[in-house]
């Protein structure tokens, strides 16, 4: 078993329970100090093990761990994390996350091909007594005008933000609402070093045993993290001012006070924060929120971040009312000028076209590239997506070609292709039938790893098959169905049934203008395809429907069974 976290106060947790439930000396750590490979169960750091001079037999095969277990799995989109999870392969993957919406908009679901065997969103979690309740006060905050910051790229800029949120009139009314709550142990969530050091020293001039705590600490309140949470514990300091550090892997049961000093726009982020707070203590019976808000964009998103939306308009598919269904016990309050601001921001929503743009452009200027159909997928706006895949006249991956011409994005190459029939059968993956993969395979077996065949044989259709649902998730998905529940004792001819009697039929009768039979072969292309098949254009745009299409009936299949329980 290997265990990965991004911190080793985790990993030293997370031994902890596995002892109290298996009790074992053969257990191991992998990280800057210490390096086991042969024990039964390790717990590696993701920034020590991650490396490529780790990732190689000289330390573990391939197949080393049987069961491999990664904590914060919203961070596994990339770095270290995907390191680890595209050298491994174990019999089983499990993450865990309590945020699997990432503020940058890449997609977590889809590392694991959208298979959840297990989840509870923050609402169940509270009515079911898991975490403790919540006192929530959206606080107005005059004192910063939002609209006077720069904006790119979703973001304000760093150092305009860090100047308007040091203000000393701000910082008074921090405290004063801090002063209203009998707080013992408290956090506050700071934009900067900067800044966290000015709320530091200035809750400390108030009288408040406060300190900072940031990477590179070195200023005048800072302490590093380890000396900060053990003050705070024993009750020697009453507030940390914390910049990303305490966002996640913090346990400290007795904090019975947070506030958000800096907007914040993210649902990860947002839900990270807030539950610093939510473990359940005897030393208190709910936690006090203190939410700072002003102009800023997306703030009228705060009551789906409380609620996990909860309340949805389904006729206009948004959320524009405050009438939200918070967890059992929690109080919501916001001060009436909040609720104007988010009644202003909602009248000033874009269009769905003007969203989709602007997705475009961020995920563009993100990349460096113009995306392609996996790309723009996988990072888009979750609740976006969510928006226009049901509707055709929206959705852009029915034919990502023309919304690309539509964007100005067309290469040369892609313009010629979309000058003839091989932009035709583009769109026919796209948009084709699917309410099994079967038909995947099939044209697996055309791209032909890139060299595209227009002609394929039982040999080609087994191979492509055998491989596709050898897959973890494909693999799932025919364990699922009577019929193919036994395909792992599946011999070449029970493949080509499968494959004659749904996907091919029913391609020749429903795209015949593409696929055709020929003697002694088991299906064609069309000759008018046999000149752009030879194209690296056609091939590419091929790969990438074909990838979207799989990816996409996993998500949206998990999408329709919440839709029809709702």
């Amino acid at each position: 078993v290997l265990f990965v976290a991004h911190r080793e106060e985790i990993l030293r947790q997370a031994a902890d329970s596995f002892y109290n439930i298996r009790q074992s000396k053969d257990y191991g750590f992998f990280t800057g100090n210490q390096k086991t490979i042969n024990a039964s169960v390790i717990f590696a750091l993701v920034q020590s093990l991650g490396k490529e001079d780790f990732l190689n037999s000289d330390f573990f095969a391939k197949d080393y761990f049987d069961y491999i277990i990664i904590d914060e799995f919203h961070h596994a989109v990339a770095g270290n994390y995907r390191n680890i999870i595209n050298y491994f392969s174990p019999k089983f993957l499990l993450g865990l996350t309590a945020t699997p919406e990432r503020m940058d908009a890449k997609d977590v679901f889809e590392l694991c091909d959208y298979n959840i065997v297990y989840e509870v969103r923050l609402k169940e979690a509270i009515n079911k007594g898991w975490l403790a309740p919540f006192h929530y006060y959206g606080i107005y905050d005059e004192t910063v005008n939002y609209d006077n910051l720069q904006f790119i790229n979703g973001k304000y800029n760093d150092k305009d933000l860090e100047e308007a949120l040091m203000l000393d009139r701000r910082s008074e009314l921090i405290y004063k609402h801090y002063s209203k709550y009998k707080s013992n142990r408290a956090l506050g969530f700071c934009s900067s070093k900067k800044h966290a050091e000015y709320m530091a020293s200035k809750f400390c001039m108030y009288g408040v045993n406060a300190v900072a705590v940031y990477s590179g600490a070195g200023g005048k309140y800072s302490k590093n993290r380890r000396e900060a949470v053990e003050g705070m514990i024993k009750g020697h300091i009453e507030v940390i001012f914390s910049v990303d550090m305490f966002n996640e892997g913090l346990d400290i049961r007795d904090i019975d006070l947070v506030m958000f000093l800096r907007p914040t726009q993210s649902p990860t982020v947002f839900l990270q924060q807030l539950g610093r707070g939510l473990r359940k203590s005897k030393n208190k019976k709910y936690l006090n929120v203190l939410d700072f808000i002003g102009n800023y964009k997306k703030a009228n998103f705060i009551p789906i971040f409380l609620s996990n939306g909860s309340h949805i308009d389904k006729k206009n598919n948004r959320y524009d009312s405050m009438d939200f269904e918070y967890p059992d016990e929690c109080i919501v309050d916001f001060d009436l000028q909040v609720i104007d601001i988010f009644k202003k921001q909602a009248e000033q929503e874009l269009s769905i076209k003007d969203k989709i743009k602007n997705e475009f452009d961020r995920i563009k200027a993100e990349i460096g590239k113009v995306p392609s159909r996996m790309e723009m997928f996988t990072q888009m706006d979750s609740s976006l997506y969510d928006s226009v895949r049901t509707k055709s006249r929206l959705n852009i991956f029915r034919d990502y070609l023309v919304f690309l011409e539509k964007m100005d994005s067309l290469s040369e190459d892609e313009k010629y292709l979309c000058s003839g029939r091989g932009k035709d059968f583009i769109n026919m993956i796209e948009t084709t039938s699917m309410s099994k993969t079967y038909k995947m395979p099939v044209l697996l077996a055309f791209y032909n790893y890139g060299n595209v065949k227009t002609e394929i044989n039982e040999d080609d259709i087994y191979k492509s098959f055998y491989e596709f649902y050898s897959k973890g998730s494909n693999k799932v998905d025919m364990l699922r169905d009577k019929s193919t529940k036994s395909f792992e004792n599946w011999g070449k001819d029970r493949y080509i049934k499968l494959a004659k009697d749904n996907p091919i039929r029913y391609m020749l009768k429903t795209h015949g203008d593409f696929f055709i039979k020929k003697e002694g072969i088991l299906l064609a292309l069309t000759d008018d395809l046999a000149d752009i098949s030879k194209l690296n254009i056609f091939s590419k745009h091929m790969k990438d429907a074909i990838d979207y299409r799989v990816m996409s009936y996993y998500r949206n299949r998990g999408l329709d069974l919440f839709s029809a329980s709702f």
